[in-house]
């Protein structure tokens, strides 16, 4: 028996002696780790604090509401006077315009003979145009001319802002 004995002896020691050896190397790295702590406080410590003022704060004193009865409001309010209508002056048309002119031989085929204002002479015309249908369909701006308009104004197609410019020549 004390064979037996002896041979788990050993066995047990080596155990005991493996575990200290684990114990102990965990203990180094907490060791370390303190020592690394203790060098930041006293970092920490070393540098100068700055200390702030604490300002003592006044207590604020509620003060009690009366109950007071409250007056009405009146809501100003600003009536709109209203302006005198102005009456309504038909404005004079510039002379310039209103001046009789002869048109052509060309012309007079559209609008007649007789000495027109510019401004009839443009009405007839466009009422000439859209009578017979020569306005463009899909480009409205644009005038397709017939043989009257044609002799006019000298091109197959001209526009509405043109018109007028090449209506000019043909009012004395």
């Amino acid at each position: 028996m004390k064979k037996a004995t002896a041979k788990k002896a050993p066995a047990k020691k080596k155990a005991t002696a493996k575990k200290a050896t684990a114990k102990k190397a965990p203990a180094k790295k907490k060791a370390t780790a303190k020592k690394a702590t203790k060098k930041k406080v006293v970092k920490k410590k070393a540098a100068p604090k700055k200390v702030a003022k604490k300002v003592a704060k006044k207590p604020v004193k509620k003060v009690a509401k009366k109950a007071t009865a409250k007056k009405p409001v009146k809501k100003v309010v600003k009536k709109k006077v209203a302006k005198k209508a102005k009456p309504k002056v038909k404005r004079k048309p510039n002379p310039a315009f209103m001046a009789p002119k002869t048109p052509d031989m060309v012309l007079a085929a559209i609008v007649g003979a007789s000495p027109l204002p510019r401004t009839e002479i443009t009405k007839k015309l466009w009422e000439y145009i859209k009578k017979n249908g020569l306005q463009d369909k899909v480009n409205r701006r644009m005038i397709n001319t017939d043989v009257k308009l044609k002799a006019l104004f000298g091109k197959n197609v001209v526009s509405m802002f043109e018109m007028n410019k090449l209506l000019q020549a043909h009012i004395k």
